[in-house]
């Protein structure tokens, strides 16, 4: 009779590492962004009527929150918080007579299901242990 005990999965660990990272170099290139081109950010943020410094902040947050998944240090806290992050910033891109803008919305709520999953699970064994 066959064994159907279950058994972890042996890559579970390297697959939710590259998970993090994938998901964290989104957060890096919109750090990126707002460095080199910080209007873009800002103007979406005046066309919401908030104001425009609010970009500087959002830079900071979206690097230091990227550092800590690729490092895999308070994965839970952190992605929460960019799952908020995503589902609030969503708010910009609903422009529903920008096809585009509405396909970078639907990609924060993606994203915000992803950093949930990592909220859920943690960052399996892959970390830097010398951070903790």
């Amino acid at each position: 009779m066959p064994d159907y005990t279950p058994t972890p999965d042996r890559y579970a660990d390297l697959l939710v590492c590259v998970g993090r990272i994938l998901i964290a170099l989104l957060f890096v290139a919109g750090a990126v962004q707002k460095a080199i081109d910080p209007d873009a950010a800002g103007q979406l943020l005046v066309g919401r009527g908030l104001p425009w410094l609010l970009v500087w902040p959002a830079l900071v947050f979206n690097a230091a929150a990227a550092m800590a998944l690729i490092a895999g240090v308070w994965v839970r806290g952190v992605a929460l918080a960019l799952a908020l992050y995503c589902l609030a910033t969503s708010v910009f891109h609903y422009l529903p007579e920008d096809p585009w803008q509405m396909s970078i919305l639907v990609k924060n709520w993606a994203i915000a299901g992803g950093c949930l999953v990592l909220a859920a699970h943690g960052p399996g064994r892959y970390v830097w242990r010398w951070l903790r």
